[in-house]
């Protein structure tokens, strides 16, 4: 076999398995689970933390979120990262 269809043929490999890895990685995104967690409700209370950066928003969930105030699930991360996982949008 001659040195160029050696290479050809190297060549059509990794092609091949750069198509199955994105093919994998493809298939493994389609099949992934819906969104679970919860949207910033879009309601007067919360408004304001749509228009400004997301530290700062963060930084007041705790005047009405927390131990005595509406609470949070025993799940719940720790809340100073609120806009961490809850989508702002």
């Amino acid at each position: 076999m001659s040195e160029e269809k050696k290479k050809n043929k190297h060549v059509l490999v990794w092609n091949l398995l750069f198509v199955a890895v994105c093919g994998g990685v493809f298939f493994f995104l389609w099949n992934a689970p819906p969104e679970t967690t919860a949207h910033l409700p879009h309601d007067s209370q919360h408004n304001r933390f749509l228009k400004i950066d997301k530290k700062e928003a963060e930084t007041h969930c705790s005047e009405c979120h927390g131990e005595g105030k509406m609470p949070f699930p025993k799940e719940h991360p720790p809340p100073y990262r609120c806009l961490f996982c809850h989508k702002r949008n």
